[in-house]
Formats: C-alpha cells, structure tokens, sequence
C-alpha cells in the first residue's frame, strides 16, 4: 500500500505541476462562474425580461402597426409574387408579413424560377388559389421560415374571406379564430424535454474527459517505455501497483478538473438563479440524483477506458502510435457517444435499456436514464455493481498487459498477440 502511495501521488503531482493542466481548469472555472454573475453587473433586462410569446391574432393583424416597421426597416431581398388567381387582390398583406423584402409582382411562374435561380437574395411565390401556393428559394437555409410566415398570411386572408362571405366582422371575429388558451403542465414524475440538454451536456463532458485523460495516461505509460525509465521502475516496483497508481492519480485529476468547473458553474448559477429568471434552468439545475449517479458512473466508465488507455501505452515504443494502436479502443467509445445521443429522445427503448447495462455503455446510458427515463434503484444498483466488476477485470489484465508489454520494445504488439502472450505465461 506504501509503495502504491508513492507511485499514485507522484503521478498525481505531475498532473497538479503542469501548468496547462491548472491554468486551463482554473480559467476555464473562474470564466463561468462570472458568466453566471453577469446579470447583476450588466442590464440584461432585454434577454431576461418577460415572455417574448404573442398571441397569434397580434402577429397576423394590425396591418397600420407593420407599416411602420416598414418604414424603419431595410430591405433584404426581393420577393417575386405570381398571384394567378387574384387571391390578394392588392400586396399590402403580402409588403406587411414580409417587410425586409422588396415585394415585386411578375407575370409567369418561369420569370420568378429564372429570377431565383439568378440570385440567393431573390424568393418567390406562386399562388394557385387560397389552400395552395409552391415556394421558390436558390439555396434554402436551415433556418427557412418563409413557407411558415405566408402559411400565416394564407390562414388570415382565408378567414377574411370567410367572414366577408357570411356577413361577418373580421376583427370582431379574431379573438374567436386566435382563442386565448391558458394550460397548467403538472409534471408528476420526470421532465424529459427540460432535462434533454443538461443530459446531452454532461454526456459530452464525460466523453471528453475519457478521450482527453486516457490518451494522457496511454502518453505517459509510453514515454516512460521510450526514455527507458520503465527499466528501472519495473525492478524497483510491482508493475500492478505502477498501474493502478498511474490510472487512479489519473482518475482524481480528472475527477478534480471536473468537479471543479462544474461545481464553480452550477454554485453560482444557483447563487444568481434570481437574476438569470431561471432562463439557465433546463441546463444547469441538475437534480442531486441525476449529479450523484454521473459522479458515480462517469468514474467508473472513467476508470473502465483508462485501464485500457494504459495497457495501449504499454504496447507501443513510440508516442506518435498511441493513436494507431488506440484506434479500435477510440472507434467503440465514439459508436457508443453516438448511439446514447441519438437515443435519448427514446429513453425508454431497448437500445437505451441494454446500454444501461454494458460496462462499455454504462457510464452515459444509466444516468441519462435516471434523469430522463424509467428506472428502478436496483437496475442502477446492479448496473454499477456491474460496471465496477468489469473495471476489475479490465484493470488485472490491463495490468498483465503493462507487465507483459513495458520491456517489449520495437513495432507496436497487437492487443490478441498480447493476450496470446498472458495466456502461455499463465
């Protein structure tokens, strides 16, 4: 245990001695925490203020109220419009709802494709009758709203028409077409739309971090082998206690690097939630289970790929084959990344629910599960008991591996080749 102590805190001290290490996790921490304290040394009133939501009677109507904006605003386009069935009659509806566009009648469908096609700043719209229009756009943004605004204009003049046609006031009419709807939502268990972000947050942290610390650990192992300090390490120590001392003293930088920046984020969001109006609230007010259970798993799941980060440094000779060698160790911790952030929005699926259980999945798939999905105390409970079985395991043979691969010299050893060793020897 002595010599477990010295080897763990010394790596450990490397870590806290390197200054990129302190400097990038103090700035980072010290950079949000006053983020978080804006609103009390800025006026943010603006973004912080009330509802920005409008009734929809309010942004269809009140044609004098658009002309002024009209006025004040600067056009930012052309607009092509080919009104083939009179649906309009005049374009003041059409200037109003689109009023950063320079609104142009043309007389065939072909003259606004060739105009459109011509320019990106130049839209166009066919209108066929009251329920049918065909939209012409160069290259269409991924933020396109177009359709959305003259589906608006459409639904108005359609219920204009209606009343027109049975005798009936328009604007008496609209608190009947737009009715003011007023709901309470009673979450009694768990909000998966309020709790999606800071989930998919924390999952590329935890990923991050893996990446990030493994190739760290996997660097080291493998310095050490190339300047020969490995020589004199192995005949002064038990290799399993250099192992598990580098990846532990690994564990805990990480672990402090963490903590430390999300703890500094979320105290002083919490400090100044009055502040913020709460608006930081679906990412930063994390319930306590949901932080205990990635604390607990994202260690674990830490503790499962560093294991097998330094068992990698152990088979390369040079650092420059961290990667190579780490290609098939990085690709499942990638196609794992992937599959839980496309599945959170089906939380409670089976791709989710065996993911859960695999140690190589665990780590992200269980606490996203506790924050967003179904779950029981003992499906967490077992799932780590697994988890923690597995980063046993995977650290006695990454062990073996370091023993066996530290005094090989040479080409990478490939890691069946390695295991085929472990094997003969036993």
């Amino acid at each position: 245990m002595k010599k477990f102590s010295v080897v763990f805190m010394y790596e450990l001290k490397n870590y806290i001695q390197n200054k990129s290490y302190m400097v990038s996790t103090i700035v980072i921490a010290l950079l949000l925490a006053a983020i978080m304290f804006l609103p009390r040394v800025i006026d943010m009133s603006s973004m912080l203020g009330g509802s920005s939501t409008s009734s929809s009677q309010d942004s269809v109507g009140d044609v004098e109220g658009n002309e002024d904006s009209n006025q004040s605003s600067e056009d930012t386009g052309n607009l092509l419009i080919y009104d083939k069935s009179g649906v309009f009659g005049d374009l003041s509806f059409v200037k109003n709802a689109f009023y950063n566009y320079n609104v142009q009648t043309k007389t065939s469908k072909e003259d606004i494709e060739e105009a459109v096609k011509s320019s990106d700043d130049t839209i166009g719209f066919v209108v066929n009758s009251l329920t049918e229009y065909e939209y012409y756009v160069n290259n269409s943004s991924m933020y396109d709203s177009n359709c959305d605004i003259f589906n608006n204009l459409l639904t108005t003049v359609n219920q204009m028409k209606f009343c027109q046609d049975n005798g009936l006031n328009y604007e008496q009419s609209i608190p009947y077409f737009y009715p003011e709807i007023k709901s309470n939502k009673n979450v009694l268990g768990k909000d998966m739309s309020n709790n999606y972000m800071y989930c998919y947050i924390l999952i590329i942290f935890i990923f991050m971090i893996i990446i990030l610390y493994g190739v760290m650990v996997a660097t080291s192992v493998t310095q050490e082998k190339s300047n020969r300090t490995i020589e004199v390490l192995v005949t002064s120590s038990n290799t399993n206690v250099l192992f598990f001392g580098k990846v532990f003293a690994g564990a805990v930088a990480a672990l402090f690097q963490t903590a430390l920046i999300l703890g500094a984020t979320i105290i002083s969001y919490q400090i100044n939630r009055d502040a913020w109006n709460g608006i930081l609230d679906f990412v930063l007010d994390i319930p306590s289970e949901v932080l205990i259970t990635f604390a607990f798993f994202g260690l674990g799941g830490f503790l499962f790929y560093t294991f097998i980060y330094g068992a990698v440094g152990a088979l390369v000779s040079k650092t420059e084959d961290i990667n190579k060698s780490a290609g098939g160790i990085q690709m499942i911790i990638m196609i794992v990344y992937f599959a839980v952030l496309v599945q959170l929005s089906n939380i409670d699926g089976i791709v989710m629910k065996v993911a859960s259980w695999l140690p190589i999945s665990s780590y992200s798939a269980m606490f996203a599960r506790v924050a967003m999905g179904n779950v029981a105390m003992w499906e967490v409970v077992l799932s780590f008991v697994i988890l923690a079985a597995s980063i046993v395991g995977v650290g006695f043979l990454g062990a073996a591996i370091y023993r066996m691969g530290t005094l090989r010299y040479g080409n990478p050893i490939k890691l069946s080749n390695a295991i085929k060793a472990i094997r003969n020897n036993k």
